[in-house]
Formats: structure tokens, C-alpha cells, sequence
């Protein structure tokens, strides 16, 4: 990664990387999302819906007995992206994307 500062659609395509990584460990909710990246909860439900964009297969599960939308999301199928990639240059993501 490289340190000149990334074009809009890089900074996209990382994003929506970085999202799809923290559903998969567990960071699977919206509100859990925007605590741990900062980005506001529009961007986070926006980023969410643009993961099908990658042929990342994203699905809402809702919690057993819950309503409301409650409930989390799971990564049903990475497509063509390697989520080992994204796990080896997760702290350079959240870097260049300026995520605590």
C-alpha cells in the first residue's frame, strides 16, 4: 500500500473491503460499524448494500424471536475477493481509510 493519498474509487473499493471483513469476524451490525470505523451509519448501510456491487454475498439475519431488524449481517460467499488478503493488510486498510 502505498502512502499517497487514494483516489475516490479506491477509497470505495477499501471500504467496502474493510466492511465485509469486520461482518465476517463478527462486527455485524450497523451501530457495531459505525462504533468501530467512526463512518456514520448512512455510509455503513450504504457500504453494506454496495458489498453485492463486488459479488460479495451479504445477508441480514434476523435475531431468533427479534423484531425490529434486529439482528446482524453474515458474508455468505467473498465471490472473486480473497478475505485472507483483506485479514494480511487489514491495519494498512483502516489506515489509508483513516479507521481507529
Amino acid at each position: 500500500m502505498s502512502a499517497t493519498p487514494l483516489s475516490k474509487t479506491k477509497t470505495s473499493f477499501y471500504r467496502r473491503l474493510y466492511v465485509a471483513y469486520l461482518i465476517d469476524q463478527g462486527v455485524a451490525s450497523v451501530p457495531a460499524l459505525t462504533e468501530a470505523t467512526g463512518m456514520p451509519r448512512r455510509t455503513a448501510q450504504d457500504t453494506i448494500t454496495a458489498l453485492a456491487e463486488l459479488d460479495i454475498d451479504c445477508q441480514f439475519e434476523p435475531g431468533e424471536g427479534e423484531r425490529h431488524n434486529i439482528g446482524r449481517y453474515v458474508i455468505r460467499d467473498w465471490g472473486a475477493i480473497d478475505p485472507d488478503w483483506i485479514s494480511r493488510h487489514r491495519t494498512a486498510i483502516k489506515t489509508a481509510l483513516g479507521y481507529p
